[in-house]
């Protein structure tokens, strides 16, 4: 397992926030600031999210070398916010599609995905499979051209045997998951037990800790990011479980609404607190 840093940790500084939850932070980054801030943190890769960059060949080719020439491992990310909108999005379908050679263009061997949200999530799960079946079984057929791997993210959309059923309906190795390690607590499940049955499919990683806000738990406001070890999810647990399941990628660390106890010191201090805290563990794991 590799350390990483999904650049969505970021996300205000490529000019994107959550209205009424965060400010405009009155600078921005580059991809290029991103991967060297990556560098200085001592990660091994990083996880770019295809929202914030353009999607031409020369800045591919430019992204590349500039990855290659600091060493990074890379995941393509592609999906912010709402991915195939739950299956019923043809069009976005057709985006993924020509993602993927995007994602084999910049050299990234796995594709983070995005089958929806909490947003575009139906009431009926027969309906809610019957529409991602239908788009994701071609395009693992494009993956499979592309030589790319498919990592859906449960992202705030799908129940971990929801998506268990998913990843056994489509029943390709072109498709598996970017486990998030607290967005289905967002969804009242025990992020130990979700783990336990994801692992097995993870080819990508959002490692991720949340604590609880008074207020509405059905909201995402109420589950804001803490530095890692500083919350509510066992990560020890987690990453014991995805050492037991030979996962080889990307930890990718990642910040979406940093709490607001943490605000004030901001992303960079939460970024240095959490690598710290994962090297720490995954350096016991290795020892054990």
């Amino acid at each position: 397992m590799k350390l990483g840093i999904d650049s969505y940790t970021y996300h205000r500084y490529f000019g994107d926030w959550y209205a009424g939850l965060q400010d405009d932070p009155g600078e921005r980054l580059s991809v290029f600031d991103f991967l060297d801030r990556a560098r200085g943190h001592g990660v091994g890769g990083v996880s770019l999210e295809a929202c914030f960059l353009p999607s031409d060949d020369a800045f591919i080719d430019r992204l590349s070398t500039a990855l290659d020439a600091r060493g990074l491992s890379r995941v393509w990310a592609w999906g912010h916010p709402n991915g195939l909108a739950s299956g019923t999005d043809a069009r976005a379908a057709e985006d993924l599609a020509r993602h993927l050679g995007i994602a084999k263009r910049v050299g990234a061997r796995v594709m983070r995905i995005c089958g929806g949200g909490r947003r575009t999530r139906p009431a009926s799960w027969a309906e809610h499979k019957r529409g991602l079946v239908a788009l994701l079984r071609p395009l693992a057929d494009d993956a499979q051209r592309h030589d790319v791997v498919m990592a859906i993210e449960n992202h705030i959309d799908l129940l971990a045997d929801e998506m268990v059923e998913l990843l056994e309906t489509i029943d390709s190795p072109w498709l598996g998951v970017c486990f998030d390690t607290a967005n289905n607590l967002r969804m009242f499940e025990d992020p130990v037990v979700v783990a336990r049955k994801l692992a097995p499919w993870a080819r990508a990683t959002h490692v991720k800790d949340v604590t609880a806000q008074r207020g509405d738990p059905k909201t995402f406001a109420f589950w804001p990011s803490v530095p890692l070890g500083q919350g509510l999810i066992d990560l020890p647990a987690i990453l014991a479980l995805l050492h037991e399941a030979r996962f080889d990628g990307l930890l990718a660390l990642e910040i979406d609404y940093l709490a607001p106890a943490y605000a004030e010191a901001g992303e960079e201090v939460a970024v240095r607190e959490s690598l710290a805290w994962l090297r720490e563990h995954v350096g016991r794991l290795v020892k054990d």
